[in-house]
C-alpha cells in the first residue's frame, strides 16, 4: 500500500522507518504546511512527491493510506478530509479531543468504506502480548501502579513564556493526553473499563495539566496512573496480585519481570522485539485492512473510545478545556 505522511517531526521519521521495516507500506508522499520543509523531508526519506496543500494530498489517487502526526487539535479536521476522500487513516494518539469528534470520524470512515486507527504503539508489541498472556498467574489483582513521568525538553521554554503545542489548551495538549494515554491504554487493554475514575492534576498558569494522578477504580482494586511533563521518574511500573508482582520497565515495556510472592525470585519473562516497535501496530492495521477483519477493528475502536471517554471527562471535571470547549 502507498503511504503518505502528515508531519515532519521525529515521530514521523520513526514511523516511516518502521513502515519500511514492515514491508507492508511504501512511502509515496509527505506533507508540510511549508513547501521547502516538505521538499526537504521528502528528499530525506526518498518520497517521490510532496505537498503543502492538504486537499491535493487527499485527492491524490495514488495514495492508499495516510499517517497523521500533526498537533493534536488538527487531527479531527485532517482525518475527516482524508476519510471523505476514501483514504485509510492511522492517526497518532490522542486520536481526537473528545467523543463527539470520535463518533463523527468513525461514521465518516464507515460511510466511505475505509479504516481509521489510533496509533498507540505500546498495546501492539510482543512484550505487551506476553504480559497479557502471563497476567492470570498473578492471581487476584490487588493494585497497579503505571506511569509515564518524563520531563519535557520544552518545559524550560514554557517557563520563559514560549508555549509549545504540547503545553497549550488551544492545541489539545497536557500531560494526560500526551503521556497519560500510554499507561491508560495499557490498563484498559489489560483490565477493561473501570467502574469509576478520578483525575487529580497539577495545573499550570495557562490551565493545562503539567502532571496528574489518574485513579481507576475496579471491583477489587485500584489502578494508579501517574503522568507528568514537568518531572522525571526513575522507578518501574508494577502490577500487584495475591500470588506475585509484574515489574515493567515502562508503560511501553521492553522488559518484564515476574516475582512470585513466596519465592521472591525475579524471573525475566520478557521477549525480544524490534527496536522500531511501531512496526507491530503497522502490521496489525494493515492485516485488518487486507483481511477486512471487522471484529479486531471494532475491538480497537472500542478500546480507543474508552480511553478517550476517560481523558475527556477527567480533564473537563478539572476545568481543563480545549479550544472550542470554553463558553
Amino acid at each position: 500500500m502507498k503511504l503518505a505522511t502528515i508531519g515532519t517531526n521525529w515521530i514521523t521519521s520513526t514511523f516511516i522507518k518502521s513502515a519500511h521495516q514492515s514491508n507492508k507500506l511504501t512511502l509515496h508522499a509527505v506533507y508540510s504546511r511549508f513547501i521547502e520543509k516538505a521538499k526537504e523531508f521528502a528528499k530525506l526519506h526518498s518520497a517521490p512527491i510532496y505537498f503543502n496543500n492538504l486537499d491535493e494530498l487527499a485527492k491524490c489517487a495514488e495514495i492508499d493510506i495516510v499517517y497523521i502526526a500533526s498537533p493534536n487539535s488538527l487531527h479531527f479536521e485532517q482525518t475527516k478530509l482524508l476519510l471523505k476522500n476514501k483514504k485509510h487513516v492511522i492517526c497518532e494518539k490522542p486520536l481526537f479531543s473528545n467523543i463527539d469528534e470520535f463518533n463523527e470520524a468513525y461514521n465518516i470512515a464507515n460511510e466511505n468504506g475505509v479504516f481509521l486507527f489510533e496509533a498507540i504503539r505500546n498495546i501492539h508489541t510482543p512484550n505487551f502480548h506476553q504480559l497479557k498472556k502471563e497476567l492470570p498467574k498473578i492471581g487476584k489483582i490487588r493494585s497497579a501502579l503505571l506511569h509515564y513521568v518524563q520531563y519535557s525538553s520544552r518545559y524550560d521554554s514554557f517557563l520563559k513564556g514560549d508555549i509549545a503545542n504540547v503545553f497549550s489548551p488551544d492545541f489539545s495538549g497536557g500531560a494526560l493526553v500526551d503521556l497519560g494515554v500510554y499507561p491508560l491504554s495499557l490498563a484498559i487493554h489489560l483490565f477493561g473499563k473501570p467502574n469509576t475514575f478520578s483525575y487529580h492534576p497539577t495545573l499550570l498558569h495557562n490551565g493545562i495539566d503539567g502532571n496528574g494522578t489518574l485513579i481507576l477504580q475496579y471491583k477489587d482494586f485500584h489502578c494508579t496512573i501517574i503522568c507528568s511533563k514537568i518531572s522525571q521518574s526513575h522507578i518501574p511500573s508494577e502490577i500487584h496480585g495475591e500470588l506475585g508482582t509484574f515489574i515493567l520497565n515502562s508503560s511501553t515495556p521492553t522488559s518484564i519481570e515476574w516475582i512470585d510472592n513466596k519465592t521472591k525470585n525475579p524471573i525475566d519473562i520478557g521477549v525480544d522485539q524490534d527496536s522500531l516497535d511501531m512496526v507491530y501496530e503497522i502490521n496489525t492495521f494493515i492485516n485488518i485492512i487486507k483481511t477486512k477483519d471487522n471484529q479486531s477493528y471494532e475491538k480497537l475502536k472500542n478500546l480507543s473510545e474508552t480511553v478517550l471517554f476517560i481523558t475527556e471527562n477527567s480533564r473537563k471535571s478539572n476545568g481543563i478545556l480545549f479550544h472550542g470547549e470554553k463558553e
